[in-house]
């Protein structure tokens, strides 16, 4: 009998929580969701986690059937410790959710963030198998990033590298970020960012704009993109600024790093071509001559799929990610 090998992959959001079963072929068997409840102790939400993984594990178990683990993406989670430090929009200090886990679950649990997850994510389910240096840039709410160099995800020494969100994109701006700095590159390239920059020319110009009936605080990402789509000249402008400051950073990146391709994913990767197109440009441009034209950048294999819970599953799945000396 062939065993057949599933991983648990968990997303905690500030606002909900999901989850599912994994299997070795990037499907998702069963799975969930619930609300996170971010200003409750951390042990309810660890104990919450515990009791659906268990309740679904029972509801789908074969005996053909090995769960190997438990894997997790969370903002400002760090896979060196297992913990979860500081989060946005959580009332947590640092949190060993790890071994919260472990309380209820004797089971392998690995942690990350969740910009990482989509990284181990991609390169196990999605486009970047077999890509050994590549780069994904998570474009929701904020800005994330998972950096992949040489076939190993690039953490630091703490856990924390590829922050690129919060690099420096516009030092005499006043976009207040919610790192508490301003001009980071996520108050420019984000969902949040570009909606922004839409608000910002619509109070600078006069020309027509079907954005101006939204214009309120009801603007949203998917808004700008819709107006774009449609040729919205203001629309399209607030693209280009978004392209610029993505294209340029990522410019700096690709000195340091030399990716192959970078991927990007999230809310505002479902504009396709309206944001490659200015992000691809503006780096090109502000590529050193040596990096012209070798580097991609394209929407993530896995934009239509469930990729935080199949990066989170991919952190248990790929065996050589377990341990952090292969990782």
């Amino acid at each position: 009998m062939t065993q057949k090998n599933i991983a648990v992959g968990i997303d905690i959001g500030g606002t909900n929580t999901t989850w599912g079963f994994v299997d070795e072929g990037g499907g998702i068997l069963v799975g969930g969701s619930f609300p996170t409840f971010a200003d409750e102790p951390p042990e309810k939400l660890a104990a919450r986690i515990a009791a659906a993984v268990k309740a679904d594990w029972l509801s789908i178990e074969q005996d053909d059937m090995a769960l190997l683990g438990i894997g997790m993406g969370a903002p400002n989670a760090n896979y060196h410790r297992g913990t979860i430090e500081y989060p946005p929009n959580f009332d947590w200090e640092v949190v060993e959710f790890v071994k919260l886990i472990r309380q209820h679950i004797d089971l392998p649990v690995v942690m990350t963030n969740d910009a990482n997850a989509a990284a181990i994510g991609e390169m196990t389910f999605g486009d970047a198998v077999g890509v050994d240096d590549f780069i994904v840039i998570t474009l929701g709410t904020g800005l994330g990033s998972g950096i992949v160099s040489g076939g190993r995800l690039v953490l630091g020494h703490d856990g924390f590298a590829g922050e690129m969100g919060h690099i420096t994109a516009q030092r005499d701006s006043d976009r207040l970020c919610g790192c508490g700095r301003t001009g980071c590159l996520e108050t420019f390239a984000s969902a949040t960012g570009i909606v922004t920059t839409a608000r910002e020319l619509l109070s600078l110009r006069s020309d027509d704009s079907t954005l101006r009936l939204a214009a309120g605080d009801g603007l949203t990402a998917a808004d700008v993109g819709k107006a774009a789509a449609r040729g919205d000249a203001l629309a399209l402008e607030a693209f280009e600024i978004t392209g610029r400051m993505l294209g340029r950073s990522l410019a700096d990146a690709v000195a340091i790093l030399s990716p192959q391709v970078v991927f990007l994913f999230g809310g505002l990767a479902n504009a396709g071509e309206l944001i490659t197109a200015p992000v691809k440009r503006h780096m090109e441009d502000n590529l050193l001559p040596i990096f012209r034209n070798k580097v991609d950048v394209r929407i993530s294999g896995l934009q239509q799929k469930n990729a935080a819970i199949l990066g989170a599953a991919a952190l248990i799945t790929r065996e050589r990610i377990r341990n952090p000396a292969d990782v």
